[in-house]
């Protein structure tokens, strides 16, 4: 008698969703774009943390990259804005409703050239939500013109030759005060799924720089943007272990090379380190390596930056009340008619 083998179950995580339901519309990228390995790592770390997709808000703003938020999480929240002007978009929404997940997805030309001066203030104010630059250093949504972060020298078939020393991003986060700045590379799955995760648990901004190569303007064997460029240049400062908070997991390391940075709320990132006087919790040492990897043409990968101490964010600063602002009755957001007249009085 002929027995038919079962259909194994699907995977599902602590919310009873499978991993299907955190994904989004088909992707209209170039095939092979390093933005879509992005789109899929946050598909992966959503489902596996068990993110609730109706709280994400995510964000974006002009550009290949701000396509993104239609290719992951089709059930939460979504503002695509204008060229630049995501930061304070996500800035007024995640004011109102502090119970919001944000996540938000720009470029290099995005946050570097046009949103620079958003993008500062979205550092400055320490708005709790995780920021994603998919950094490729060239505009490939209008053809190939070279980014604020495009490399001296760098070559590209229509835009000819570029003489302009580059924005590196995480180290303006760094001046600009932020208290979580990574950088990876698209095609390092297993380091971005880290990242995001801890990312994700941070209490503040977090900014994640990833280099994710355009394959059609800017892949070739000179830009430091490229995916072969990418795997053979790439050093980590430390190979990462997410530790949810509360779970028993096992981590395979050597004594006296890992360094346990712990998250605002209670996670944890273990860094196995390759320098042995790299600390990230040091602001200074940090810049100070991103400085010399810039003149030693290095492309260095992982947790740059954390701080640990500083938790306060925009909500602490501006005194608002636990209850979100979207979630007060319009009694109670409206001042009485004798309060009005009251303050009205004092200006005649």
């Amino acid at each position: 008698m002929a027995t038919t083998k079962a259909t194994p179950k699907p995977k599902i995580n602590l919310l009873g969703f499978e991993q299907g339901e955190y994904k989004g519309a088909p992707s209209t990228l170039c095939p092979g774009c390093g933005h879509d390995s992005i789109s899929s790592r946050i598909v992966s770390v959503c489902f596996e943390l068990g993110v609730q997709p109706y709280q994400v808000a995510k964000f974006s703003g002009i550009g290949c990259s701000s396509k993104t938020p239609a290719y992951f999480l089709g059930r939460s929240h979504g503002f695509n804005s204008v060229h630049g002007r995501m930061p304070s978009v996500a800035t007024g929404a995640i004011i109102t409703n502090r119970n919001l997940v944000g996540l938000a997805v720009s470029g290099d030309g995005d946050t570097g050239s046009i949103g620079m001066g958003q993008f500062k203030h979205l550092v400055r104010r320490n708005v709790p939500m995780v920021y994603i630059v998919e950094n490729n250093g060239v505009y490939g949504l209008t053809k190939g013109q070279f980014s604020a972060t495009a490399d001296i020298g760098q070559k590209l078939k229509y835009a000819g030759l570029n003489e302009l020393p580059p924005i590196d991003l995480c180290a303006e986060a760094i001046i600009g005060g932020a208290t979580f700045v990574a950088r990876s590379f698209a095609g390092d799955p297993r380091q971005v799924e880290a990242l995001l995760k801890a990312a994700l648990s941070h209490r503040g901004l977090a900014i994640l720089d990833i280099i994710s190569p355009c394959v059609t303007f800017n892949n070739h064997e000179d830009s430091t943007k490229s995916y072969a460029y990418g795997k053979e240049h790439e050093e980590r400062l430390h190979d990462m272990t997410f530790i949810r908070a509360q779970e028993e997991i096992t981590v395979d390391y050597e004594e006296g090379e890992a360094i346990p940075v712990k998250m605002h709320d209670g996670s944890t990132i273990v860094l196995k380190k390759l320098e042995t006087d790299y600390d990230p919790t040091n602001r200074v040492a940090a810049l100070s390596r991103l400085d010399a990897a810039r003149e030693n043409q290095e492309f260095i990968t992982g947790l740059l930056y954390v701080n640990q101490t500083n938790n306060r964010t925009i909500h602490d600063l501006l005194h608002m009340d636990e209850q979100p602002l979207s979630h007060l009755s319009a009694e109670q957001l409206r001042p009485t008619k004798e309060a009005l007249d009251s303050v009205l009085a004092d200006l005649y």
